[in-house]
């Protein structure tokens, strides 16, 4: 578990629709026989001792995997905003770690070194950067960012990605291909199965 002072949240965004995984939930998908949201707490849990999912379905599935559940304050599912809007609304810590349900691939190496740019970035957003792509499902956030949150999803704001931007985020840079970045949201992504896992 993450010391006191190294501490921070933990948000893993299951609020999804599923469109392309046929309205399935994605994060109680299975693949290598356990869901995606099993193989992101696996990961996760030895750095936070408050893990959030954000889920619009299923609670009493994820409640398994977490410490608490969030849920988007608003119908609709529009979009992963919501339910960070809501995680960070919780957090008990003053940095909150957001990753997608569906990237079972995340390792210890990337969450660290993550974490590890908080002591460089003031109350800077941190983000992954794939060349000139920036994902905002895999970043690390100030909790003081909610107000803005908050205030850009009053005015109709909901592309997370354009906030953030506004803040200056700083990069963890990853390579065009790295897997670990790898969003498992088609069935077709099930069959892939990484060279050693079984």
């Amino acid at each position: 578990m993450a010391t006191v002072e190294n501490a921070c949240s933990v948000l893993l965004i299951a609020g999804g629709q599923g469109r392309r995984m046929g309205g399935r939930d994605k994060g109680l998908v299975e693949w290598l026989g356990q869901p995606l949201i099993a193989h992101m707490h696996a990961v996760v849990r030895p750095f936070t001792d408050d893990l959030i999912i954000s889920c619009n379905r299923n609670p009493s599935r994820y409640a398994r995997y977490a410490d608490r559940l969030v849920r988007d304050d608003e119908a609709g599912f529009q979009g992963p905003m919501g339910g960070i809007r809501a995680g960070l609304r919780q957090a008990r810590h003053d940095w909150l770690l957001v990753l997608p349900c569906d990237a079972p691939r995340v390792n210890a190496e990337l969450v660290r070194a993550l974490l590890a740019l908080r002591g460089e970035a003031g109350q800077r957003p941190l983000m992954v950067r794939q060349q000139d792509q920036w994902q905002p499902l895999f970043s690390v956030l100030p909790r003081a960012l909610l107000a803005e949150l908050d205030d850009a999803w009053g005015t109709g704001e909901r592309s997370l990605l354009r906030v953030l931007l506004n803040r200056r985020p700083l990069a963890l840079p990853c390579g065009p291909k790295d897997p670990r970045l790898e969003n498992f949201n088609t069935p077709q992504h099930l069959g892939r199965v990484p060279s050693g896992a079984l």
